[in-house]
C-alpha cells in the first residue's frame, strides 16, 4: 500500500494550472517509458518571469501532484530561479513522496527545465 501526504492528495485531486498554452514561449516534454508517465509544460514569459504556466500530465497520481506543485513553484519566478528548482525541492514541497515515486519529481523538474531551455533557445534569435 502506498501512502501519500495530504499535500500530494490535494494536488492530485485538485491539480492547479492544468491545460495548454497555444502560443507558449517555451515547451518542455519528457516521458518515462518504464512507468509510462509523460509530462508537458508550457510557459509564458514576460520581463524574464514566468507569467503563465500550464501542464498536461499522463500518469500516476504522484506525477499529477508533482506537475501541479511545480507549476505553482515556478509561477512568478525568473527563468533562472525556475532552473534552480530541483526534484528534491518538489518532493519536500509535497511533504515527501514514497521512494518508488521519487522518479516522478525528477520528471517534473526535468520537463520544466526543458521548457525554460526551449524559451531561451527561441529568445536568442
Amino acid at each position: 500500500m502506498v501512502f501519500y501526504s495530504e499535500k500530494v492528495m490535494d494536488h492530485f485531486a485538485n491539480p492547479r494550472n492544468v491545460g495548454e498554452i497555444k502560443d507558449a514561449d517555451g515547451v518542455g516534454e519528457i516521458g518515462n517509458p518504464v512507468c509510462g508517465d509523460m509530462m508537458i509544460f508550457y510557459i509564458k514569459v514576460k520581463d524574464n518571469k514566468v507569467k503563465d504556466i500550464k501542464f498536461k500530465t499522463f500518469g500516476c497520481g504522484a506525477a499529477i501532484a508533482v506537475s501541479s506543485m511545480i507549476s505553482e513553484m515556478a509561477l512568478g519566478k525568473t527563468v533562472d530561479e525556475v532552473l534552480k528548482i530541483t526534484n528534491d525541492d518538489v518532493a519536500k514541497a509535497l511533504g515527501g513522496l514514497p521512494p518508488n515515486k521519487l522518479h516522478c519529481s525528477n520528471l517534473g523538474a526535468d520537463a520544466l527545465h526543458k521548457a525554460v531551455q526551449d524559451y531561451k533557445k527561441i529568445k536568442i534569435f
